[in-house]
């Protein structure tokens, strides 16, 4: 990839892909505008994950410390930095909700007692005082961790800031895990008013860490010959990401069987149908897909210590986990619209370009704004070290 002054040169290209994909989608939308705003909410839930991810990723190594995060931690800050965006894409969800959701139709409550004794918390009112709840703690915890990271770079006592990082990346997990927790049933599990799960918040936060992970070990890649990261970087780094990579493929399988097996044993008609929809007429076929790309052929790759030491393995995986977590998303989401036949929209191909385009554009110019190495973290000595073992 190029140098950060060259960023310009994929920024202004993804940045007209993404105008012009949304741009052909809203024509789409004027002829079909319920299919437009379930490809775009598709499309949104994933970049939003990318985003989030980023900003649980960063408190995590914050938290935990170690030298794996220290090659990272740029371009997660510069994850985080795209959330005012995904604040204005929000937008076309509140105008579309009716067209999404079955619970913003009056009509609908009207006519199943189920939804009308929902109607206290699925009311659009509700739903949009909540979403601003969600960024403003989102925006909020990105703003400091981002304000305090810059701070380090110019302070001779990198130490107290490293402890306000800290103990703000603690709390801000937990703020994390429950608005996370509650966007996503707000969101996504409310496309299906009648079905609930006490797993389906953990499915959200484990695919947006494992999304985070994958996206930032590509971009690492990429930009491992890029200084001042040449050099720093070395095997070492690619083994750490690649075993975390891994444990987070794990934790989604787990967390998604898990899912699964409680469903299935407690084999209850409020909950089974969901995945009646989701195993038949063609859906299954995506089902199987995951299981073998999203967890199987990972898992069996990352295993060897010699993979997660070539960056071009390790890549080449991490950019097949971020294709398999866009068909997560598609899978956990567009059902509840096409039934228990598989249906694919042409729409749902170019709103995840529209939207990554401008996502990505927005990623590349806020990576370019800083170094991309923290230079005065004080584990910097103790991550060189590391790298070079």
């Amino acid at each position: 990839m190029a140098q950060p002054r060259d960023f310009d040169r994929y920024r202004r290209p993804l940045l007209f892909i993404g105008i012009a994909a949304l741009a052909i989608c809203a024509i789409g939308g004027y002829f079909a505008p319920a299919q437009f705003f379930r490809s775009y909410l598709f499309a949104f839930l994933f970049w939003t994950g990318v985003a989030l991810g980023c900003l649980s990723v960063a408190m995590l190594h914050h938290v935990t410390g170690g030298a794996w995060g220290l090659p990272i931690r740029r371009p997660l800050e510069s994850g985080t930095r795209t959330l005012p965006l995904l604040l204005l894409l929000f937008l076309p969800i509140l105008f579309g909700a009716r067209k999404i959701y079955e619970w913003a139709d009056p009509a609908a409550v009207a006519r199943d007692p189920i939804l009308l004794r929902k109607s206290p918390y699925l009311n659009l009112p509700f739903f949009t005082g909540r979403a601003l709840l969600y960024f403003a703690a989102w925006l909020a915890l990105a703003y400091f961790l981002n304000r305090w990271s810059l701070e380090q770079d110019s302070t001779t006592e990198a130490r107290p800031t490293a402890r306000r990082l800290q103990l703000l990346s603690s709390a801000g997990l937990v703020v994390y895990g429950l608005t996370v927790t509650f966007a996503s049933i707000d969101w996504a599990m409310s496309l299906e008013p009648h079905w609930f799960s006490t797993m389906y918040g953990v499915l959200f936060i484990a695919g947006q860490g494992l999304t985070a992970f994958a996206f930032i070990i590509v971009v690492l890649v990429l930009l491992a010959d890029t200084p001042p990261l040449a050099g720093y970087v070395q095997q070492k780094h690619y083994h750490d990401l690649g075993k975390l990579m891994l444990a987070f493929v794990m934790f989604w399988a787990y967390v998604s069987f898990s899912q699964y097996l409680i469903i299935w044993s407690g084999n209850l008609p409020e909950e089974i149908p969901w995945y009646l929809r989701r195993l038949q007429g063609g859906w299954g076929w995506v089902g199987v897909a995951l299981i073998l790309f999203h967890f199987f052929l990972p898992f069996l790759l990352l295993l060897p210590a010699s993979a997660n030491r070539n960056p071009r393995i390790l890549g080449a995986v991490a950019a097949l986990v971020v294709l398999m977590r866009l068909v997560d998303v598609f899978w956990l989401t567009q059902p509840a619209f096409a039934g228990s036949k598989f249906r694919l929209h042409w729409m749902d191909f170019l709103a995840p370009i529209g939207v990554g385009g401008l996502w990505l554009a927005v990623f590349l110019w806020q990576l370019g704004k800083r170094p991309l190495l923290p230079v005065n973290d004080p584990e910097m000595h103790q991550a060189l070290a590391h790298g070079s073992h």
